[in-house]
């Protein structure tokens, strides 16, 4: 935890002041002071956005703009988050490296076999060339259903005879490893994505829920390390059940959760860096609001000058 400050560290999210000032009728310039000063005394991981506005998977990206994103995200941030290694994302591991920062690279693997194939070896040429910390063969595969489970633990082991100096797993919804143990038994390490907003718990509950799902991952890890790839809050768009984005249900999200995972030292991915229109399609108006930052780049939640 030296990448957090002592003062940051002073927090317990169990205690009683904690829990009373997030529940006390503050203002949104308190709250906000609070968040900018968690955000400022560092994450351990943050998921990269690598899509500006009008800007899709699938796009041609430059290095310039993963260059500068990145470099928004440095003095933040220990650990970056990628999703592929095609179509420019097997730049990002390579910039952040330079930068110093460490990576957790995935292959994204979904129904088409040639692609497939190609984000697999892809994954595997960065590990052998040193750009990776963390191998994550495929995303919320098995929750989107286009591999079977067999399918998918074959391609898990196939990177892991191919790569065997760095840590290889598997990232999905927590309880996809609750209810799958062989999944479990061929992961190196477990990558778990933590979302109470899409199970529709108030902003209220939702660190309850959230510690609930990733000590359920826990119970099932076999003593394997337990990593939460993705948790976050919107800042706007539809609500789900009791969830509600805003403003200031995503700062006290945020807040809530990085104090936890520091006081459990546990490592964790927010989601996500910037936000990223192109996600309207797949979630509705709120995929495009889950950044730290705006799509302009622009840290949101800051207080506007008048």
């Amino acid at each position: 935890m030296s990448y957090r400050s002592e003062q940051f560290l002073k927090y317990k999210p169990n205690s009683e002041a904690l829990k009373s000032m997030l529940a006390q009728d503050l203002s949104e310039d308190d709250i906000r002071d609070l968040f900018l000063e968690v955000l400022n005394s560092g994450l351990h991981g943050l998921c990269f956005s690598l899509y500006e506005e009008g800007q899709k998977p699938g796009d041609y990206i430059s290095e310039a703009q993963i260059r500068r994103r990145l470099r928004i995200l440095k003095p933040y941030t220990q650990w970056v988050r990628s999703f592929s290694t095609t179509e420019s994302n097997d730049m990002i591991p390579k910039i952040a490296k330079e930068f110093g920062m460490k990576t957790m690279v995935g292959a994204w693997i979904g129904y088409e076999a040639d692609k497939n194939e190609e984000e697999i070896e892809g994954l595997i040429k960065l590990a052998h060339d040193g750009y990776v910390d963390i191998a994550a063969v495929g995303n919320e595969v098995l929750y989107r259903g286009d591999l079977s489970k067999e399918e998918l633990i074959q391609k898990i082991n196939h990177v892991k005879s191919k790569v065997t100096h760095i840590p290889v797993g598997y990232v999905d919804a927590y309880y996809e490893f609750v209810r799958h143990p062989d999944l479990v038994e061929v992961c190196d390490v477990i990558l778990s994505n933590c979302y109470p907003f899409w199970e529709g718990s108030s902003c209220e509950d939702a660190l309850g829920h959230a510690r609930h799902m990733y000590h359920q991952c826990k119970q099932v890890a076999q003593g394997k390390k337990v990593i939460i790839t993705e948790t976050g809050w919107p800042s706007q768009g539809e609500s789900l059940g009791h969830a509600y984005p805003g403003n200031i249900n995503a700062m006290k999200y945020f807040i809530n959760t990085q104090l936890w995972s520091a006081d459990e030292d546990i490592e964790m991915f927010y989601f996500s860096s910037f936000d990223e229109d192109w996600k309207v399609g797949a979630e509705g108006e709120v995929g495009a609001y889950w950044g730290i930052w705006d799509k302009k780049e622009i840290l949101k939640y800051i207080k506007k000058a008048q």
